[in-house]
């Protein structure tokens, strides 16, 4: 008899069924499968300014606000490209060439979607207020999300634990009733710092 093994949606629900009373989802790479498009903004832009970077730093600092990843870059290329710039000419990139062609991450959004009116739902992103809004509409869900904190809405943004910490305030849910979903080492690190439970989507298999 053949064994299947549980699908990764399957995997979702049965750690999220746990009498959680909030999710919380990361946007970028773990609801919208559009990491490869950002990296390759970054690229881009960088390039332009003639500065040559490769996408796994941009993997490595996946949730962090554009600018705090470009100071990074700057500090570990010898740079000196302005943060508040670059995440403007970065931004228009992306809205103008890439966002309107971006996937969900199936499970994910299933998993968000089976949910609504069952829990209170936020999304807590490093990205723009404007692009996570577009990104959640291309995705079909946007009216089934509760809340947003984006950047710059937050005194630190991931991997401090200020975003998640907000995202539970404008839902009124306790801490440690919510779980998160994430797809990066930023956005765990913030998870815990703010004493919540967390799933790597992308390490389900």
């Amino acid at each position: 008899m053949e064994i299947t093994s549980p699908s990764k949606y399957e995997k979702l629900l049965e750690r999220s069924d746990k009498g959680y009373k909030a999710f919380l989802y990361d946007c970028d790479g773990t609801l919208a499968d559009n990491m490869k498009a950002h990296a390759l903004t970054y690229i881009k832009v960088a390039a332009d300014q003639g500065v040559h970077i490769n996408g796994e730093i941009i993997d490595e600092l996946a949730g962090w606000p554009v600018p705090a990843v470009v100071k990074e870059i700057n500090k570990r290329y010898g740079s000196n490209m302005d943060p508040e710039e670059f995440a403007e000419i970065r931004q228009k990139l992306y809205h103008d060439e890439y966002i309107a062609k971006i996937t969900p991450v199936e499970h994910v959004v299933d998993h968000l979607k089976a949910h609504y009116g069952k829990v209170p739902i936020a999304v807590v992103s490093g990205g723009s207020r404007e692009a996570v809004e577009k990104t959640l509409n291309v995705l079909g869900i946007a009216d089934l999300v509760e809340t947003l904190v984006c950047a710059g809405e937050t005194p630190h943004g991931k991997p401090y634990p200020d975003p998640f910490l907000a995202a539970a305030v404008k839902l009124g849910v306790d801490p440690k009733h919510c779980l998160v979903f994430e797809d990066g080492d930023p956005g765990v690190q913030s998870a815990i710092a703010a004493g919540m439970d967390w799933v790597r989507i992308d390490q389900l298999d």
